[in-house]
């Protein structure tokens, strides 16, 4: 049995990962981590390992709740997925750190956290989901080293200062011995801080900005489930009758609220993921309808909408229709990846391309939603120079905090401002260094229209440049690491 004081670390660590699972609190984080390393390590390895996976299974079971769009069974064994991937670097440290010495004892650690977040996120349809990344949002400086080696010099920092600090505790803190490790993760450490903070106070203040305004649906226009139906494309004639009367008065709604932000002085108006429905059979009127309003207004109109082909065993298109001010449209762009479950039941991928096209205010990128959960994916942006990203957005209560604030490392990774429109969440804007414009709140009472100045001009960033280049480093030393461990004698 361990040890009590062991347990009591194992259970603070744990009850903190609940909460940042939940609440971006960048300090909880690193304490979390700390304290969870440290139980692992005090305890013998036949006893530490699987109760730490019972910590992690109890706090992502606890902190996941509403989070996951799954319930029952198939919630738990997800749950027991992530908890599986999670505590597997513990696992890895356990075994290793005692055979190593130094640095390398330090290094592990990270290492295997960065290599299991970046396989799961490759390899499992969660993506980025759960990434410890995340938990540092509203640390700007920390954020910045998403534009040099993505998140995962972000989930690296923070498990390399857990384990600097446990390595050093657990040899008394004696300068002599910890010294080596323990500057290199402090200079490290210091140089993210400081080197942050200084890209975010020289970052330009003088570039061009584009009024931009985001729309969102009436709430009481429909009732519960019709929305769920239409795209499905299983209506009865009756059924179908009865609602495109109300996709007529949808229609309506972002057409004259589209005109009504254009003469208040919007340039660019955006409008969320599916958020406008519409059957195959009405889209060409519609968008002839939508391109005489940006020519008239001249304005760039970006729609986000679902094309509902009735009866077809992949009913829906997810889209993004961008249109210029002269009523072009120069690009349409179906979503790439769809959430398991429902929406990949319906819905018709697109081609894998991220459309980057040049207009006279700059190029813009596009992607929707879920899009925005695959750094590769969005990095296409980057690499082809785009000054602005697109994605509009449709998630539910629980996940409109964690999930906006996801999105805005895209931003970072490629230079990039972003224009995120989001229904049923959270609509913002942000800078490319992930600072935040301007939001607006789908449940919150009154006007939910974002209106907001958005610089336009993107940077070049490494990221953009190297990719996940980082992350398997990271995996290639964990399993470097591991190999040296094997044949090392035990400590």
């Amino acid at each position: 049995m361990p040890h009590a004081a062991s347990l009591i670390w194992l259970v603070a660590g744990a009850s903190l990962l609940a909460v940042v699972t939940r609440t971006a609190v960048p300090p909880l984080a690193w304490l979390a981590l700390t304290f969870l390393l440290h139980a692992s390590r005090s305890m013998a390895a036949w006893h530490g390992v699987p109760y730490v996976w019972l910590a992690v299974y109890a706090a992502l079971a606890i902190g996941n709740r509403g989070i996951l769009p799954v319930s029952g069974p198939a919630y738990f064994a997800i749950v027991a997925f992530v908890s599986t991937t999670v505590a597997l670097p513990f696992a890895i440290d356990r075994f290793g750190a005692p055979r190593l010495d130094g640095l390398g004892a330090t290094l592990i650690f990270p290492m295997a956290l960065v290599a299991a977040e970046f396989l799961r996120s490759r390899f499992s349809p969660a993506a980025t989901w759960g990434s410890l990344a995340y938990t540092q949002y509203g640390y700007p400086p920390l954020m910045q080293v998403a534009a040099f080696a993505g998140i995962w010099g972000i989930t690296f920092s923070v498990a390399w200062f857990a384990s600097t600090c446990d390595w050093a505790a657990s040899r008394g803190f004696e300068w002599s011995v910890v010294r080596t490790p323990v500057l290199a993760c402090a200079s490290v450490l210091g140089a993210i801080a400081i080197g942050g903070s200084v890209r975010l106070v020289l970052a330009p203040t003088d570039r061009p900005s584009l009024r931009t305004a985001t729309l969102n649906r009436p709430v009481d226009l429909f009732g519960p489930g019709e929305m769920t139906r239409i795209a499905e494309g299983r209506l009865s004639a009756d059924e179908r009758s009865r609602l495109s009367a109300k996709l007529t008065r949808l229609h309506d709604w972002f057409l004259e609220g589209s005109r009504r932000e254009a003469r208040a002085g919007a340039r660019l108006i955006a409008w969320p993921e599916q958020n406008l429905l519409v059957f195959q059979d009405d889209e060409p009127a519609f968008i002839e309808r939508a391109r005489r309003l940006a020519a008239d207004e001249a304005v760039y109109l970006a729609i986000g909408m679902g094309t509902v082909y009735p009866g077809a065993t992949l009913p829906f298109e997810n889209k993004l229709v961008l249109i210029d001010p002269t009523g072009r449209i120069i690009a349409s762009y179906l979503k790439s990846h769809a959430v398991a479950g429902w929406e990949a039941g319906i819905m018709r991928p697109g081609d894998g391309r991220v459309p980057v096209v040049t207009t006279p205010i700059g190029r813009i990128a596009a992607a929707i939603c879920y899009d925005a959960d695959f750094p590769e994916f969005i990095r296409q942006a980057g690499r082809s120079f785009a000054d602005l990203l697109i994605v509009p957005a449709n998630e539910w209560k629980e996940i409109k905090q964690i999930h906006a604030q996801m999105a805005a490392f895209r931003a970072i990774e490629n230079g990039v401002a972003l224009v995120r429109p989001a229904a049923s969440g959270i609509s913002s804007a942000v800078d490319p260094w992930g600072r935040v414009l301007g939001t607006a709140d789908y449940f919150a009472p009154g006007d939910r229209t974002l209106t907001v100045q958005v610089p336009i001009g993107g940077i070049r960033t490494l990221y953009a440049r190297t990719g996940d280049l980082f992350a398997w480093l990271c995996v290639a030393g964990a399993v470097l690491a591991l190999g040296i461990a094997v044949v090392a004698p035990g400590r």
